[in-house]
C-alpha cells in the first residue's frame, strides 16, 4: 500500500480513468491513491476518475471556480453551465464508483468534484455576459498589475478575433497530486483536436492560465521568507497550490501577478498560530502560445515520472 500524502506533498503514483466510450483507461503503476482531506486531517485511499461534465457536476464546478475567481464579478453560474454544454471538452475528477471505504458517502457528499480541467474560448460567443465579464477582467487585472509591455500584448490578443485565446481551467483541491493533471491534459488535447476537425472553435492561437500560489511570509519578523540563490540574491519561497503550473509559468510568453489576501481563500486552509510562517494567496495570470501546449504537458510528464 502506498504511503499516506501529507498537506500538500505529491505522491510519485496516481490513477486516472477515462470513462468515455471513445477513450481507454489510463493509469499509472499503482491502483489507489491515498488522499488527506479536510481540515479534520481525515485520511481516505481514493480511486480517481477522470470523466466529461455532466448536469450533476454543477454545483462541484461552481465551487471550484468559486475558489480560483474568489470575489471577481464573474457570473460563475453561467460560466459552469457553458463548462457543462461543451461536455465533449475537459474533464471533471471524480471518486472511481467502484470506491470502497466506511467514509465513502460522507466524502462523496463533500467533495462531489474534485478537480476541473477543460479550456474556454473567449473570442467565441462574446454575447454571453459570463465571457464578456472574464475578458473585462482580464483586461482590468493587466492594466492594473502588469508591466506596460504585458498589458499592451493582452489588450492586443484580446482586441484581435482573429487569433482566438482559450482560458484554460486547471483547478482542483488542494490534496490531489500533480501527476493527475499529465492525462487530464492529454485528453483534453486530444478532444480540442477531435472538436476543431469538427470545424468547433477550440483551436487557438494563445492560452490564458490563471494559476494559485502561496508566498510565505514569516509572522515573527513581518517579511516575506526568502530562498537565497547562488549568487547570493534571494526571491520569495512560493508554493503553488498545483505543482505543474510552475512550469506552465516556465513558458510563458508573459505573466504577472496580484496579492488576493484580502479575499476569502479557500485554497489553503487551517490555523495559524503565532509563530507559523503564513502563506499569502496569490494569483499569477499566464499567457502562452498555444503551439507550446504538447511541449509544456511533455515536460510536465517527463519530470513527473
Amino acid at each position: 500500500m502506498a504511503a499516506p500524502v501529507k498537506k500538500r506533498e505529491i505522491q510519485e503514483n496516481v490513477v486516472v480513468k477515462r470513462n468515455d466510450d471513445d477513450e481507454q483507461e489510463s493509469s499509472s503503476n499503482e491502483d489507489d491513491e491515498q488522499e488527506q482531506v479536510g481540515e479534520s486531517g481525515l485520511e481516505i485511499q481514493v480511486d480517481f476518475e477522470g470523466r466529461n461534465p455532466q448536469d450533476p457536476d454543477y454545483h462541484g464546478i461552481k465551487t471550484l471556480l468559486q475558489q480560483l475567481f474568489l470575489k471577481a464579478h464573474i457570473d460563475l453560474g453561467g460560466l459552469t453551465d457553458l463548462i457543462v454544454s461543451q461536455n465533449y471538452i475537459g474533464s471533471v475528477v471524480k471518486q472511481s464508483e467502484d470506491f470502497e471505504g466506511s467514509d465513502e458517502e460522507d466524502v462523496e457528499d463533500t467533495f462531489d468534484v474534485f478537480g476541473i480541467t477543460t479550456v474556454i474560448n473567449i473570442s467565441d460567443r462574446q454575447n454571453l455576459p459570463c465571457i464578456q465579464q472574464l475578458r473585462d477582467l482580464l483586461q482590468e487585472l493587466s492594466s492594473e498589475h502588469a508591466t506596460d509591455a504585458a498589458y499592451a500584448m493582452i489588450k492586443n490578443v484580446l482586441q484581435n478575433d482573429s487569433q482566438p485565446i482559450g482560458l484554460l481551467i486547471n483547478e482542483r483541491f488542494i490534496n490531489i497530486p500533480a501527476q493527475i493533471s499529465v492525462p487530464l491534459f492529454e485528453n483534453l488535447i486530444s478532444e480540442m483536436k477531435r472538436a476543431s476537425n469538427r470545424q468547433m472553435p477550440f483551436n487557438f492561437s494563445y492560452y490564458i492560465l490563471i494559476c494559485k500560489l502561496y508566498k510565505m511570509e514569516d509572522k515573527r519578523s513581518g517579511t516575506k521568507k526568502k530562498n537565497k540563490k547562488k549568487n547570493n540574491s534571494e526571491t520569495p519561497t512560493i508554493i503553488w497550490s498545483n505543482p505543474e503550473e510552475e512550469i506552465f509559468a516556465e513558458k510563458a510568453s508573459i505573466s504577472f501577478e496580484f496579492s488576493v489576501e484580502n479575499e476569502s481563500d479557500s485554497g489553503l486552509s487551517g490555523t495559524w498560530t503565532e509563530t507559523d510562517d503564513e502563506m499569502k494567496p496569490y494569483r499569477r495570470v499566464l499567457l502562452f502560445e498555444a503551439s507550446t501546449l504538447q511541449t509544456i504537458i511533455n515536460t510536465i510528464k517527463g519530470q513527473l515520472s
